[in-house]
């Protein structure tokens, strides 16, 4: 068979079909067979390159409009424009196949060489690519042939490209959402928590006011921000975390020596720097974990070092200051969410967790290596681009119930939401309507100086349109930060304000 076709015998459109439909049988395939390679789909690898190339702007414009919800629309968008890509590859095949196919395994290098370039590769990265170039190509061949003998032949050859389409997009879905399917059903290798019972914690507000946060978030709605758009899937029983840099005594330690330590739990609140006053990227849970004070304390600390470069599975980095991992705040390599495993999702086998601190700063998940060093030395991910490298976290309150917006009758209604002070501790959570005195409000249970509390409040409210604003003080009677302040580059802060119709 000729690799170059005399004259474009065929339709525009129907080329650019066609190199569309090839690249999607492509993609599904590659995407499918990348069960075996994690991370090494074309389609995730390419947009996982792209994650690290983006300008900080954009990702946090991302964050904020598309919430946890940015990854699969980054994906959908990678995917339309690798579609987009094949239809030019489709309308290059009219004047030459030859070039064409080039310009396809153009498109796979690149996806290859962003499988390559993941630092938590897979020995097989190499194969979802291949199998996209394989069937990628023969749909392009068979389509393109077919397209000949519809222009030649008529309906006989439309016919058989008409099938032809049928079968290269259903390998395409199939492929996808067969292999996102898998994925979705993959769970951690089973592992066993040390037997321990829970220590008792207080039962939330949550049943006396509907739609109020959980004073436990619960690990399926605890909310995930990171980089990775698939979560590395590692095995406890081969994983290792590496404690070095500025240390006496380098090491490394397995999963059944770190559960052997002694553990504590810690019930904290996590949040994202990427918060926006009033946002839903934050969440509280009872954690279970090695002390890192305990850990750093057996390599040895050498004086002169202020930092610990934390980085993940997939070779993310985050940067921690020394002193937040050493002292009472507790912080923790946790193996235990909720009393049960840690979540996939949340950093399965181990996270790191500094109480206090936005996760960019403090909670490396997937983590494998510790290394002891400077900040004049070294810098992560974020602080590269430009976001701060100490992150604590501001104290801050949120207005849940009623929702904004919505439209709520006269008289008596209950109002709530959460409020924290990390490190200081909730003393008072006071609400205002419409700029007036602020008002004291019925604290829920308090979960310790690191941790979340819910608040309830009955508004006598009259007809009219009406704004409500809310502020947390802490123990030590510093009321929270009022100027608005967006995320970058070291977490929001302003005073959350809902607007109610009252009817």
């Amino acid at each position: 068979m000729t690799t170059d076709m005399p004259s474009p015998r065929f339709s525009r459109g129907q080329a650019a079909t066609s190199g569309s439909l090839a690249t999607a049988a492509g993609l599904g395939a590659g995407h499918l067979v990348a069960l075996v390679a994690p991370g090494s789909s074309p389609v995730v690898a390419v947009a996982s390159r792209a994650i690290d190339l983006t300008p900080g702007p954009v990702k946090d414009w991302a964050v904020a409009t598309f919430g946890t919800g940015d990854k699969a629309v980054l994906v959908t968008g990678a995917v339309i424009v690798t579609l987009g890509l094949g239809a030019l590859v489709g309308l290059v095949a009219q004047r030459s196949l030859r070039t064409a196919l080039l310009c396809g395994a153009l498109l796979v290098v690149v996806a290859m060489v962003a499988s390559g370039a993941d630092p938590g590769r897979h020995a097989l990265w190499w194969l979802p690519g291949l199998v996209a170039l394989v069937v990628g190509g023969f749909a392009l061949v068979r389509l393109l042939r077919a397209s000949r003998e519809d222009a030649e032949v008529g309906a006989t050859g439309r016919r058989a490209w008409f099938r032809l389409a049928l079968a290269a997009g259903g390998i395409g879905a199939l492929g996808g959402l067969l292999g996102q399917a898998l994925r979705g059903t993959a769970a951690p290798p089973q592992t066993t928590l040390p037997q321990r019972p829970m220590t008792p914690f207080p039962t939330g507000l949550e049943a006396q006011a509907p739609g109020l946060s959980p004073f436990v978030t619960p690990a399926s709605e605890f909310y995930r921000i990171d980089t990775a758009l698939v979560p590395p899937a590692l095995d406890a029983s081969t994983w290792r975390l590496s404690i070095g840099g500025m240390v006496d005594h380098p090491y490394e330690i397995g999963w059944d020596e770190l559960i052997a330590l002694d553990a504590i739990e810690r019930p904290v609140t996590l949040a994202c720097v990427s918060n926006e006053v009033g946002g839903d990227l934050i969440g509280s849970a009872r954690w279970l974990g090695v002390r890192t004070s305990a850990l750093l304390g057996r390599a040895v600390v050498q004086s002169g070092a202020d930092m610990v470069l934390s980085t993940s599975a997939d070779g993310f980095t985050v940067s921690t200051p020394l002193g937040a991992l050493t002292d009472g705040r507790d912080a923790v390599v946790a193996y235990g969410m909720n009393g049960d495993v840690l979540p996939r999702d949340h950093g399965y086998p181990v996270r790191l967790l500094t109480p206090g601190l936005y996760g960019f700063v403090g909670a490396t998940k997937w983590l494998v290596r510790m290394e002891v060093t400077t900040f004049a030395a070294r810098q992560a991910y974020w602080t590269v681009r430009g976001w701060s490298d100490h992150g604590p976290i501001k104290a801050g309150s949120r207005i849940e119930l009623p929702q904004p917006g919505v439209r709520v009758k006269a008289g008596q209604v209950k109002v709530g939401g959460t409020a924290w002070a990390h490190g200081v501790g909730v003393g008072a959570v006071q609400i205002r309507v419409d700029g007036g005195p602020w008002s004291e409000v019925t604290l829920g249970p308090d979960g310790g100086v690191e941790y979340w509390q819910q608040w309830l409040w009955t508004w006598d409210a009259t007809p009219g349109d009406h704004h409500l604003q809310v502020r947390v003080v802490d123990v030590a009677g510093k009321a929270q930060e009022e100027s608005v302040v967006g995320p970058f580059p070291n977490g929001a802060s302003g005073l959350h304000t809902v607007a109610v119709a009252v009817t």
